[in-house]
Order: C-alpha cells, then sequence, then structure tokens
C-alpha cells in the first residue's frame, strides 16, 4: 500500500514502542502519510530522532517518555497526546517485552508477572484510556501489535507466548464494544521480523537470519513491512474490519 493515498492525513496517532523496530518503522510511515504522530516509548531519546526525521520532513510529532508497565504514564500519554493536538485518531499499540527464555517450571513467579504487565496489562491501559479520548472525539481506529504467538507458540518463551495470546483476545473482546460506537480495533500478528527484540530472542542477527531461511518467504520480515499493514487498519481503507488478527509473518504459520 502507498502510504501516500491513505486519509490519514492530519490524524492524530499514537505510538508505544516508537524508539525502535516495528513502532520507529510505523511512526515514520504515519508521518509519511501526514499524519501527527506521538511517539512513546521508555528511550524516548530515541524517538526524539525519530520525530527529528518526521518534522524535517514537514511533518508534525511529539515525543512522550513511557512505561507501559506503569498505568499513570500511559493515562498521562494520552492526556499528553490529546493536549498538543486537540484529539486523538488512532493508535498502535507495540510497546512490549520478551522476558526471560527458559521452561515453564524454572521462571519465577515476578519474571512472568513482568511480562503480562507490560504485553497485557500495558495494552489493556492503553486501550482504556486511547477509546474514552477516541469517544470524545468521534472515533478512531487501534491496532495492538500481538505477534504470530498470539496463534502459535515458541519453546522456552511461556510468559511472552501468555501474554500475546491476552492481546488477542482483548483485541477481539473490545472491537465487539466499541465497533457500533465509531472505533475499529484490530491487530497484527508479526513472525519474526528484524528488530533489536527479535535479535535478541535469537541470540543473534544471523542466527535470526539463519532461522528464517526456512520460512516459506525465504527470510524474515523488515520493520517497514509491518508498519504498511497497520497503517492500512488505521486508515478508512479498513472500515469494514475489527476484531481481527493480520497474520503479517511470510506464511510463517501455514508451513
Amino acid at each position: 500500500m502507498d502510504t501516500h493515498s491513505t486519509d490519514l492525513a492530519g490524524k492524530v496517532v499514537l505510538v508505544t514502542g516508537a524508539s525502535s523496530g516495528m513502532g520507529a518503522a510505523t511512526a515514520l510511515a504515519l508521518g509519511r502519510a501526514g499524519a501527527r504522530v506521538a511517539l512513546a516509548a521508555r528511550r524516548s531519546e530515541a524517538c526524539a530522532a525519530i520525530a527529528r526525521q518526521i518534522e524535517e520532513a514537514g511533518g508534525e510529532a511529539l515525543v512522550l517518555r513511557l512505561d507501559v508497565g506503569i498505568e499513570a504514564q500511559v493515562r498521562e500519554a494520552v492526556a499528553a497526546t490529546v493536549a498538543r493536538f486537540g484529539r486523538l485518531d488512532g493508535a498502535f499499540n507495540n510497546a512490549g517485552v520478551l522476558g526471560l527464555t527458559a521452561p515453564l517450571h524454572e521462571i519465577a513467579n515476578e519474571d512472568f508477572d513482568a511480562v503480562m504487565r507490560t504485553n497485557v496489562s500495558g495494552v489493556f491501559w492503553a486501550m482504556k484510556y486511547e477509546i474514552a479520548a477516541m469517544l470524545q472525539s468521534g472515533g478512531g481506529a487501534i491496532v495492538n501489535n500481538a505477534s504470530v504467538v498470539a496463534q502459535v507458540a515458541f519453546p522456552g518463551l511461556s510468559p511472552y507466548n501468555t501474554s500475546k495470546h491476552a492481546v488477542l483476545g482483548l483485541t477481539r473482546s473490545a472491537a465487539l464494544d466499541y465497533y457500533r460506537l465509531g472505533i475499529r480495533i484490530n491487530a497484527v500478528c508479526p513472525g519474526p521480523v528484524e528488530t533489536p527484540m527479535a535479535e535478541s530472542g535469537f541470540g543473534s542477527l544471523d542466527n535470526l537470519r539463519a532461522a528464517g531461511e526456512s520460512f516459506p518467504a525465504g527470510r524474515v520480515g523488515q520493520p517497514d513491512e509491518i508498519a504498511r499493514p497497520v497503517l492500512f487498519l488505521l486508515s478508512g481503507a479498513a472500515s469494514y474490519i475489527s476484531g481481527q488478527g493480520l497474520a503479517v509473518d511470510g506464511g510463517f504459520t501455514v508451513q
């Protein structure tokens, strides 16, 4: 999809986990599409560098420091976005953590809770405050990053697998609550993508790329290949789509 042909020009979109990977690529794509972008992440200095690229191309951007595992910060990030731009039209809830890689019986309760707090509670809080803002401004669209492990699972990642199944469940439930109120809520389910988190999970970039050779696509994905479907789901072109988990995985889940 040509991002310049969407109806996102002038729309206000919040992106969490915007400092790198899929979040950064989506923020840049939104800026190119003419959206006003709020970039939120714990590494706000990295968001600032991306925001400068958006602004140098003539766009508008806001940088927010955000740990989605802290509800008050999520609430404040949404409020700051509305205060700056006057409304909220869309959101890409992308922030997440991988957690420890270990068999389930070796995972401490606090490690499980940490993943769930960021990946599940963080998405719940984000939707809670984003939806409230969108209801005030006449509707909108939300895309959650649910990952391919919302549909399958990787060994040694039980907290992460569980959290992403939960994100898809939150997406579907909320979609039923708000479609008739003008808010569409969907998820993308990316397969392995060349991001810092995936590189860490596979042990190295070489390992990640080597694993991708066995996929139907013959390679791992690139962040901009996730950004494009996110922009589609945020746009009016997806007006009859809600409650879906769109696999963007190079055929990974059908092999």
